[in-house]
């Protein structure tokens, strides 16, 4: 039935098997990829080579957090972002919110219907919450544009635009993923001890004294004198009262906590590439500074090769492992694949209903799409891994997932060039 309703739509399109064939060719060459990269990942962690134990998969994680990341976030929304993009492309952002928003409240009636055990409620909704807006979608618009014909245009102008969505909503899901993700995935207190959640922080006090040392020898002061040093004085207490003030405040709303590396790159970027003359210092060819971006480029390439190493190596005692369950990991990955795409399709139609989206940009839905049809994030793994906390189980579901995506985004991949048509 599946396979018929799909090659009716393909016929609707006026294209022949072999144009179908490519489609399943688009949707198995990135997940055949994640797959190679992962299997890698796990012979690293066979107790053969034993290189990436535990313990390196966790620094691995923390090094993918704080330095490759960042550097993959600023170099790519760094290049796309402009005022005039910032207008035009608004909603990008917003719909990933969106899709977080529904995505985890579909987690969360999932979760009271299936009951997974306790430890892992929050991980089935952040499971089906969170997708994969990055690395796929990315290797997807490759494949879809390197075929003529296309329903975007030219090979070059294809992925041009492509690339640029993408990398211009890849911040949101960094700055979704290390703030929700990040608590919603904190260990129980119970096996937390002798974990540390957040970094450290260093607290500074400001020690100020008003004893000042005199001279013996020295002529009275007159009275203007005397006035101004009192009003320097009190000037002075003022400051570090306020400075004081600050200090309580950041801690108490724990600012250090929310200006996480993935996010202190985003909101870097945007106020570079919002400006033009930054934006050409940094990010245009043969610029002073461009030598900074072209290597913090060449750092921010390593991140997906990573996090692939750390799930893979997570699964090397088989995704049979996973204490989550069959029923709860079949829920997850039919929902995320299945519903999820099917509530995202009616979200973007709604949107060009309203004319929230740039008229006549096919590659701007396209996107849009993509963005509700992935499996879940592998930053969701990376966390996981990070915190110490549902690794195992966070690896099997991505492991399903992207085994049976290979079937649900080629169906998805029909649709929506079909809807584009």
């Amino acid at each position: 039935m599946v396979g018929r309703e799909i090659l009716s739509v393909a016929m609707s399109m006026g294209v022949q098997g072999q144009s179908l064939a490519r489609l399943l060719q688009f949707s198995v060459l990135p997940i055949a990829k994640v797959l190679v990269m992962c299997s890698l990942g796990l012979l690293m962690a066979t107790s053969w080579i034993n290189i990436l134990s535990p313990s390196v998969r966790k620094q691995l994680s923390k090094l993918v957090f704080s330095l490759f990341l960042p550097c993959m976030i600023f170099t790519n929304l760094g290049a796309a972002v402009t005022l005039e993009n910032l207008l035009k492309w608004w909603f990008i952002p917003v719909n990933i919110v969106i899709a977080c928003i529904l995505g985890c409240l579909l987690g969360f009636i999932v979760a009271l219907v299936i009951k997974p055990p306790a430890q892992f409620f929050n991980l089935t909704i952040v499971m089906i919450g969170i997708g994969n807006i990055g690395n796929i979608p990315l290797v997807l618009i490759g494949a879809v544009c390197g075929d003529q014909p296309n329903p975007f245009g030219s090979v070059s102008s294809c992925n041009n635009q492509g690339v640029a969505y993408i990398s211009f909503g890849q911040w949101v899901g960094a700055v979704i993923v290390y703030t929700l993700v990040f608590k919603m995935l904190a260990p129980p207190k119970s096996s937390s001890e002798d974990f540390q959640e957040d970094p450290p922080v260093v607290k500074v006090y400001i020690r100020h004294s008003s004893s000042e040392s005199v001279p013996l020898l020295q002529s009275p002061p007159d009275e203007n004198e005397a006035q101004n040093s009192v009003d320097l004085q009190n000037y002075t207490d003022q400051i570090f009262k306020v400075l004081k003030h600050l200090m309580s405040w950041a801690e108490k709303c724990h600012i250090q906590q929310l200006l996480q590396p993935p996010v202190a790159a985003s909101l870097l970027a945007i106020g570079i590439g919002a400006a033009p003359p930054l934006k050409r210092l940094f990010f245009q060819d043969n610029s002073v500074f461009y030598f900074v971006t072209d290597s913090l480029n060449i750092m921010g390439a390593a991140m997906v090769p990573c996090i692939m190493l750390v799930l893979g190596g997570s699964l090397v005692k088989g995704p049979g492992t996973s204490e989550l369950g069959l029923r709860t990991t079949v829920a997850i990955t039919f929902v995320r694949l299945c519903l999820s795409p099917l509530i995202g399709l009616g979200v973007v139609l709604m949107a060009d209903k309203l004319k929230l989206l740039p008229p006549n940009d096919k590659m701007f839905r396209f996107v849009l799409l993509l963005q509700h049809s992935m499996p879940s994030s592998i930053l969701a793994g990376a966390v996981a891994s990070l915190q110490g906390h549902a690794e195992r189980e966070a690896s099997a579901i991505l492991f399903w997932e992207h085994i049976f995506s290979v079937v649900s985004i080629a169906g998805w991949l029909v649709l929506y060039l079909n809807v584009l048509s």
